[in-house]
């Protein structure tokens, strides 16, 4: 068994370049990996839960969709816009949503107040992400974002 306490973790702030994307995390599935004491864990949770707190006019991700990935969203305080493949969906209080691998998403904070929810996904070996508006990739297994170009299977082969 491993215990912690959410409000002993820190927040760890992720913020893009220009600042569009920005959010706070309180990642409890990786301080549950790390915590003291008691006996190790065989490996890493089979899941991730975080408790994240998105600022006001603030985004939490470029709009990105998962191959494999899970993702329930409960929201606890704060409003906002969830964008769900070509709809938008508000999001309040006591809101839960779930993504399917598929669904594209992204959250907005549209409220003037900190808009705080809880994120569990299925920790998956490896995943597949897919950008549309800027038409990238992603994977877990290479930690950069590309592009594909369509190639013959053989090219580079012969």
């Amino acid at each position: 068994m491993k215990k912690i306490n959410l409000d002993a973790l820190p927040w760890v702030e992720h913020r893009s370049p220009r600042g569009k994307f920005h959010a706070f995390f309180r990642d409890t599935a990786a301080a549950m990996s790390g915590a003291k004491g008691g006996p190790r864990l065989p490996g890493p949770p089979p899941f991730e839960v975080e408790l994240v707190r998105l600022p006001p006019g603030a985004r939490n991700f470029p709009f990105h969709s998962h191959a494999v990935e899970w993702e329930y969203y409960l929201v606890v305080s704060g409003t906002g816009v969830m964008r769900v493949n070509r709809r938008r969906v508000p999001l309040a209080p006591g809101d839960c949503v779930l993504c399917p691998p598929g669904d594209a998403h992204q959250i907005h904070n549209t409220g003037e107040a900190n808009l705080l929810y809880y994120v569990i996904a299925n920790h998956s070996l490896t995943d597949v992400y897919h950008y549309p508006d800027s038409k990238k990739w992603g994977s877990s297994a290479i930690p950069k974002c590309f592009r594909v170009t369509p190639l013959d299977y053989y090219d580079g082969e012969e």
